[in-house]
């Protein structure tokens, strides 16, 4: 049986977060339906605020904390990424766009992606298509054809599976089902390891 890896990004803030509310119910509804398509699956849920300081301290160092480095390694790794974000002025969080600036911009080449995002008012349900499509397909992913936003209405009320909300989960996990069956681009090979400057010049040095 044939494993396919999903890596799930949410970027709320909050606690309990709808951002991450909803990135469970991605998950769920794709893990169900590649399990029933024969494959197994593999879940890795990351909360970047957790890793707030991390992709900070990236910027000004350029090298990533354990935590932040194995992260990468993950989504570098994964087969599909679900990517979810809150809306902040029109656009995806601040966070969520750092975490994506950390990572090789080659290594999400032809993976698949999910795109989910929440916010106070219908009105920012755009971001998907105007904000975080675009950044993906800069990347070159994959990207289902159906994004899902959820807002206010879509929180609180009973569910039997049917509300619209529920719907448009459904249909997009399908599509991005159909983009993880089959072959898969392959994995960019591990870097090498990069060396400071110093030990560079002492193993050229040493070597006279």
């Amino acid at each position: 049986m044939e494993t396919r890896r999903i890596t799930v990004l949410s970027a709320g803030l909050a606690v309990p977060s709808s951002s991450r509310l909803l990135a469970d119910q991605l998950a769920a509804s794709a893990e169900r339906q590649l399990s029933a398509a024969g494959y197994q699956v593999t879940v890795d849920v990351v909360e970047l605020r957790d890793l707030a300081v991390d992709i900070a301290n990236n910027f000004v160092t350029g090298y990533a904390a354990p935590r932040l480095a194995e992260v990468i390694s993950g989504v570098e790794a994964s087969d599909g990424i679900i990517a979810v974000s809150p809306v902040f002025s029109a656009s995806y969080s601040g966070l969520f766009k750092s975490f994506i600036d950390v990572l090789d911009p080659k290594s999400l080449e032809g993976k698949a992606v999910l795109l989910g995002a929440t916010g106070g008012t219908d009105r920012h349900q755009m971001v998907l298509d105007y904000a975080m499509r675009p950044l993906f397909s800069y990347l070159r992913t994959r990207i289902a054809a159906t994004g899902v936003f959820a807002g206010p209405q879509d929180w609180g009320n009973p569910d039997d599976g049917g509300s619209p909300l529920s719907v448009r989960i459904e249909r997009a996990a399908g599509e991005f089902t159909l983009l993880l069956e089959g072959t898969q681009p392959k994995h960019r090979p591990a870097l090498l390891e990069s060396l400071p400057f110093e030990q560079l010049l002492a193993g050229i040095s040493g070597g006279r």
